[in-house]
């Protein structure tokens, strides 16, 4: 598409902001939705008889749904329209919603999840990709996807607080329930609110053969991971799914390489700073979801909180996100390189992991889980927030789409790999524990939480490590100018940035 071909707006869209609070509503909801489950899961599991064996389904089946069709998803947007793949999305996820909350058995719970993946497959591309071609001032940008970051990080810890009220005080029902009221208001909102720019559509034939390539190669490596953490590394379906996975996204490659209209177009991944930008990502949410899972554990099994009292545990977290986001984040972004946030920001989260690598039996929240938790918050919220934004920075409208559900693919197999791998390395630090000191043991109830908690940080190592090739690749990969200021202008350092930038701000 050549830049004059799109045709310029008459300015910024007048309700941009307001449609910012139904964009920044949605993706609070797809965001609850992913921990708030996690904490009702224990009763859900009870009521409708869902075996040991299968309850790792409930998670399992949304995040194939989810992670295997988000490109699809993103490109629906582009050729469908952002606003229309949006309000469906949400229309389709409450439907979802309801069928999950209402379910009375197994097959039911399990068809409900996986709906929900496949609608929140459309809804997650389309709100970013909105954000990135609503929002084109730099300064204006920089506040919108501060607010956007923000609930991106922040809302797994909203999730687990309201997961353990809705749990404790009423139902584990109403954590489906409470996902209706969120996709009607978003959705009323949008579809009254959002004007969509013109000439932003893609509308060349869907690649058919991409889509089946990209979806069985994703659902492939999301299903490995989830298999490894249960049937182990060495299992013979486990190491089937790694391979089918990469046989079928190397074909992938191939074709997007080769097709005249790719549903993820290689300019797309191989713009420098966009790569760095969804590596680092990638690699910085393995180490947050496996912080999630075992410190719910630690705070529940080894130091005895209620599901409530353990979702207040994570405010301080929640709070650092916020601050970093849209204080420290979304201030610097038009002022200073990317790098300049990214780098910095995961290096501080991994000295906030570097602290709960020291977590014993007990060990104290306030001198040590909470400052933990406060670097953790600001370091990822700091960094969240220009990886966002970056990552549709400078794409051509027709891709915005795709590059909004590269961002989210990213995450969500990082989520995937993260839960297998740090669960994994957890269990065998646990069970090694337990040999080497089973023998001289006289309280096998204290053994047991000894050997927990070494199992909890001999993984949360492994995340500083993750954590700090995360700040590496983010201070290599990526060279572009601050997003705004002397760039806008036209007088960027890389010239790339010159030649793809344009056509957004046209919109």
């Amino acid at each position: 598409m050549s830049q004059t071909s799109l045709r310029p707006d008459t300015g910024p869209d007048t309700n941009r902001w307001k449609a910012l609070v139904f964009i920044a509503l949605a993706q609070l909801m797809v965001v609850l939705d992913a921990t708030i489950v996690n904490i009702a899961l224990p009763s859900a599991q009870q009521d409708l008889g869902i075996s040991d064996g299968n309850r790792q389904w409930v998670i399992t089946a949304y995040a194939l749904a989810f992670g295997g069709l988000l490109l699809f998803g993103g490109r629906i947007a582009d050729l469908w329209g952002r606003k229309r793949t949006f309000v469906t999305g949400l229309i389709g996820f409450a439907g979802a919603s309801a069928l999950g909350g209402a379910a009375t058995g197994e097959a039911m719970m399990l068809g409900a999840r996986a709906l929900q993946g496949v609608f929140g497959a459309l809804l997650a591309p389309a709100a970013l990709s909105l954000l990135a071609v609503m929002f084109t001032d730099a300064k204006e940008r920089a506040k919108a996807f501060g607010i956007y970051g923000a609930i991106a990080g922040g809302g797994g810890a909203v999730g687990l607080i309201l997961g353990g009220f809705l749990t404790e005080y009423l139902n584990w029902r109403w954590t489906f329930f409470v996902n209706i009221p969120f996709a009607v208001v978003a959705a009323l909102g949008a579809y009254f609110v959002i004007r969509e720019p013109a000439g932003g559509r893609n509308r060349s034939p869907l690649d058919i053969p991409g889509v089946v390539l990209s979806t069985l190669g994703l659902v492939a490596l999301v299903y490995g991971f989830t298999r490894a953490e249960s049937a182990g590394w060495s299992d013979s379906v486990t190491i089937t799914m790694f391979v089918a996975s990469a046989v079928l996204l190397a074909a992938f490659v191939l074709t997007e390489a080769k097709v005249k209209s790719p549903l993820l177009p290689l300019r797309v991944l191989t713009e420098r700073n966009r790569g760095g930008v969804y590596m680092s990502l990638g690699l910085a949410v393995i180490a947050m979801f496996g912080l999630f899972l075992f410190l719910t554990y630690y705070l529940q099994i080894v130091q005895g909180y209620s599901p409530v009292k353990t979702g207040f545990a994570f405010l301080p977290m929640m709070v650092g996100m916020i601050a970093g986001s849209t204080q420290i984040g979304a201030r610097l972004m038009t002022r200073v390189a990317p790098r300049l946030l990214m780098a910095p920001g995961f290096l501080l989260a991994a000295v906030g992991m570097l602290l709960l690598t020291q977590l014993e039996i007990g060990s104290s929240y306030t001198g040590l889980i909470l400052p933990a938790q406060l670097m953790l918050g600001l370091g990822m919220g700091t960094a969240f927030m220009p990886a966002m934004s970056l990552a549709t920075h400078g794409v051509e409208a027709r891709d915005a789409g795709v590059a909004s559900a590269m961002v989210n693919t990213s995450q969500q197999v990082g989520g995937a790999i993260g839960t297998a791998l740090l669960n994994t390395i957890a269990a065998s630090a646990t069970t090694a524990y337990l040999t080497d000191h089973a023998a001289g043991a006289t309280n096998p109830k204290l053994l047991q939480a000894q050997a927990m908690v070494e199992g909890y940080t001999s993984a949360i190592w492994w995340a500083v490590g993750i954590l700090a090739v995360s700040a590496l690749i983010a201070a290599t990969f990526i060279t572009t100018g601050a997003q705004g200021g002397p760039s806008a202008s036209g007088d960027t350092s890389d010239g790339v940035e010159d030649e793809v930038k344009i056509p957004v701000m046209a919109h």
